[in-house]
């Protein structure tokens, strides 16, 4: 039997506290993966209202979806700006034996 009518898993949803968000970006910055960072910046956006985010960064609501949608490319002053914004902390940890890579 095939089911139809699931609903859209929407990561946001789940981010409801700080502690919550920032283990979520850890967790993005973890993987090394420029584009999934992004868009994790995005779903937390998201989540802190994207109208919000957009106002606190200076950017652009097409700017701020299209700087950290899967396909973005933010440069380093945007992804600083954007993590000031929804009050995270980028943390880059040295590599030494990365589970990740």
């Amino acid at each position: 039997m095939l089911i139809n009518n699931l609903a859209e898993f929407d990561p946001a949803e789940y981010l409801d506290s700080d502690e919550v968000i920032q283990y979520f970006i850890d967790e993005a910055v973890a993987t090394c993966d420029v584009a999934f960072i992004a868009s994790s910046l995005g779903v937390v956006a998201k989540a802190k209202g994207m109208t919000k985010s957009a106002k606190e960064t200076g950017l652009s609501i097409e700017c701020l979806y299209r700087a950290l949608s899967e396909n973005g490319n933010p440069n380093l002053k945007t992804l600083l700006a954007v993590s000031k914004a929804l009050n995270v902390m980028l943390k880059l940890d040295p590599v030494s034996e990365n589970p990740h890579s």
